[in-house]
């Protein structure tokens, strides 16, 4: 069976100027990498939990901060491991400069022994879409696409009726 995970894509702004918020990983693999390697903040979904309070107590656990607001289903998308990422967005601020991620441990270097401790999340930032799409596991990139379509949406839903552009009455 399947690993299953939910996450929270944070974003500011709406039309052309979105700016997402993305996580690095912790942990000695991912030290010297950068494109394709950040993630939206996302952890395992617990057997008495669902989706959405995974995502929050994940977000959580790798930023510090719990996320305020209603979230929106993004869906969820395959990762190239086969793992699932139930994902949602929600509009809000945080400052990466505060960013407190808790930590695992493994055995490093391999076969040596040694375990040491980890944070699962190195550091954050604030990227537009466009960075966002480089940054951003390849298999995550429909998250990106998908909250751009909501937005948009969003946009739309509190424009002016523009059916009535230009009438008088």
């Amino acid at each position: 069976m399947a690993v299953r995970s939910a996450g929270i894509l944070m974003y500011q702004g709406g039309g052309g100027n979105i700016r997402v918020l993305l996580v690095h990983p912790g942990g000695p693999f991912w030290r010297r990498r950068d494109a394709g390697a950040w993630s939206i903040p996302k952890g395992v979904v617990r057997a008495d939990e669902d989706a959405e309070t995974a995502a929050r107590r994940e977000f959580a656990e790798e930023l510090g901060a719990m996320p305020q607001g209603t979230l929106a289903p993004l869906g969820a998308i395959r990762q190239a491991g086969g793992k699932w990422v139930e994902a949602f967005a929600v509009e809000g601020d945080f400052d990466v400069g505060e960013t407190e991620s808790n930590c695992f441990k493994i055995e490093w270097p391999p076969r040596s022994g040694r375990v040491q401790a980890f944070p699962e999340v190195d550091r954050a930032g604030w990227f537009a879409l466009p960075e966002a799409r480089q940054k951003i596991l390849v298999s995550q990139r429909p998250l990106l696409d998908r909250l751009e379509a909501h937005c948009r949406s969003q946009d739309f839903a509190g424009s002016p009726d523009r059916n009535n552009a230009g009438r008088q009455n």
